[in-house]
Parts: C-alpha cells; structure tokens; sequence
C-alpha cells in the first residue's frame, strides 16, 4: 500500500522490514561506498531508501539523488529491463539515479567518488 503525502515521496511501508534486512546485510561494495565516502559526507544520505515500490541503495533528498550499486544480479537482460523502468519511475519523481557497478566501486573508487561530487555540486 502506497501512502501519498504532497510533499513526500510514495513509500511502501510494507517494505520497512526488508529495508531495515538490506540495511543490516550490506553487500561488500556498499559497505565500502557508505563507510568510506557517504556516511562521514558532510551531505545526509540514506542507506535502504523506500521510495515508492523500491528501496533504493542510497538517497540524499536534498538533492533528489540515488545512487545505486549493481552487483553480478544487474547483468541479464531481465534485470536490466528493470532497473531500466525502475530509473524511470523514479526519474518521474524529480529524482536522478546514478548507478555503478561492484567493479566501479573496487577498483575506480575515485572516480565514483567525482561523479557523485559532480552531482552534488
């Protein structure tokens, strides 16, 4: 069931125990991204954002920002149909999704960290 509130974004609440499980059983690449660059970041994010139907990895409202980390799951064409749609619903939100892969995360760390500096200037 989805709660509209005009100055909110849709949530789901029957996904508040899935987002507190994901929050709790970060993958890998999103421990590293929250521990060493988002979480000590003078901007609020958070980690396992309902929004709408989905939860996303991580949100800054002030600047309607998700970023999303895709792992091994993101490379059929199943799933990229959906995340495909998924970006869309919440681009119809005033929202920006930013994705990277694990890959990104591990080895060009840096420059994960620019791009999302770009969009928070």
């Amino acid at each position: 069931m989805l709660t509209k509130v005009p100055y909110r974004l849709p949530y789901n609440k029957d996904l508040k125990e899935k987002a507190r499980f994901l929050r709790i059983n970060q993958t890998n690449a999103e421990k590293k991204l929250w521990y060493q660059y988002l979480s000590p970041h003078k901007e609020k994010f958070n980690r396992q954002k309902i929004i709408d139907n989905f939860i996303v990895d991580f949100y800054c409202a002030r600047h309607k920002l998700v970023i999303e980390i895709d792992g091994e799951t993101h490379n059929s064409d199943r799933s990229y149909n959906y995340d495909k749609r998924r970006t869309q619903v919440l681009n119809s939100y005033g929202l920006i999704v930013i994705r990277f892969s694990n890959y990104e995360i591990y080895n060009e760390f840096d420059s994960v960290i620019e791009r999302i500096e770009e969009y928070l200037k």
